[in-house]
């Protein structure tokens, strides 16, 4: 049986041979090569762009011809040809229809009678007239028949006015009888065909026979609202808008066109406001030589309301939310991923206006923003940049 002095000594030993095992198994782990961790996450990242912007507002228009002509017969009778096709472009002085002018060439000609026999009862009264003075010094007739012979040349030459009014008047309504346009430009369908019996009542009761508008160039109509009015015809009086040749330019879009392609000029604005909109209408004239510009269509209208100033730009896929507030990240000189607040505007050419938050050259990552968080080291690489197309910024 062994001494407790001995059983002491023999747990030392044990103890100093565990412990030496021990370190001699950390010391081979901490000299055995560790494994590499992750590499930093590929993200993309673009450069703040500063450009000079025109800020800019847009509002649905309504195009408009600038001519628009609604043909009425100014005499009735009955339709005899119509002498266009429907769609067709028309030059001014054209003949369009032609109304059965019998009853009124006929009316013309009494006409013309009648001012020929006033002509000659003038003619004979004058002649008479002509003689009195020396009649009545020859005392072959009184004074008050040479009075009368005065009172029936004053007569016979209002009859004669009369006549030749009446005359004019009845080739006038002859005249009418063939309907020209009163303008250039293409014609819709005739909405009579020939035999229909047809009103020139004057006023709007008269028969609709087509419309007329004009082309190569084009209204447009657009209601800004009260705010956007004011703040443009301050601008517009204190001169802050650019202007182009004198004028303020607008862009138009279409339904089925990209982009603000079509390019126009401020034409005028009303001089009140529609009390039940509260809005003031512009008018803008916009070249139509291809013809798309057709009167009734919408489209959207882009107005300048400010002058042109250096704005900071950026992609609208570099945009996160957080609750109510607008963030990117940005990568440093270390290729450290930083948070940053900020506030934007408006769009233009697809990218979003920086107003607070950043600032020129800063490079923000705009794809990626998944795998990222702030601190975290990231591997970055440049975006490609497309050449910029506008200068316009949409609100």
């Amino acid at each position: 049986m062994k001494t407790p002095s001995k059983l002491v000594l023999t747990a030392t030993v044990a103890a100093l041979v565990l412990g030496g095992s021990y370190s001699w198994r950390q010391s081979r782990i901490a000299s055995a090569p560790q494994p590499a961790g992750p590499p930093p996450p590929a993200v993309t990242v673009a450069p703040v762009e500063l450009r000079e912007i025109v800020e800019s507002a847009e509002f649905t228009g309504r195009v408009d011809a600038l001519e628009t002509v609604e043909l009425r017969p100014r005499v009735s009778g009955h339709v005899t040809a119509v002498k266009f096709q429907a769609g067709q472009r028309v030059l001014q002085g054209d003949v369009l229809f032609e109304i059965d002018a019998r009853w009124y060439q006929a009316a013309a000609d009494l006409a013309a009678a009648e001012f020929e026999r006033a002509k000659v009862s003038a003619q004979l009264a004058e002649r008479e007239q002509a003689r009195t003075a020396e009649l009545v010094a020859s005392r072959t007739i009184s004074t008050e028949d040479a009075d009368a012979r005065k009172l029936r040349v004053a007569n016979a030459l209002a009859a004669r006015q009369a006549a030749e009014a009446t005359l004019a008047s009845a080739r006038l309504d002859l005249a009418h009888t063939v309907i020209r346009a009163p303008i250039s430009g293409r014609i819709s369908r005739a909405y009579v065909t020939p035999g229909n019996l047809v009103s020139g009542t004057p006023g709007a009761a008269a028969s609709l026979l087509a419309t007329i508008v004009s082309t190569g160039e084009a209204y447009v109509y657009a209601d800004l609202d009260e705010r956007t009015a004011l703040r443009f015809q301050r601008l517009l009086r204190a001169g802050g808008l650019a202007l182009d040749q004198g004028r303020v330019p607008v862009e138009l879009q279409l339904a089925d066109e990209e982009g603000f392609g079509r390019r126009g000029w401020l034409e005028s604005l009303d001089n009140r406001l529609t009390p039940s909109t509260g809005s003031l209408v512009l008018r803008a004239v916009f070249p139509n030589d291809d013809g798309a510009l057709l009167p009734g269509l919408f489209a959207r209208l882009r107005v300048p309301v400010g002058a042109a100033r250096p704005t900071l730009l950026i992609s609208e896929r570099a945009v996160g939310t957080d609750q109510s507030q607008k963030f990117v990240f940005t990568v440093g000189e270390n290729a450290t991923v930083v948070q940053r607040a900020i506030k934007l505007g408006g769009t233009v050419d697809g990218l979003r206006i920086v107003r607070e938050g950043l600032q020129p050259g800063e490079r923000i990552v705009v794809n990626g923003l998944q795998r990222v968080r702030p601190g975290m080291t990231v591997a970055p690489q440049v975006a490609a940049t497309a050449e910029p197309r506008s200068s316009v910024a949409q609100r």
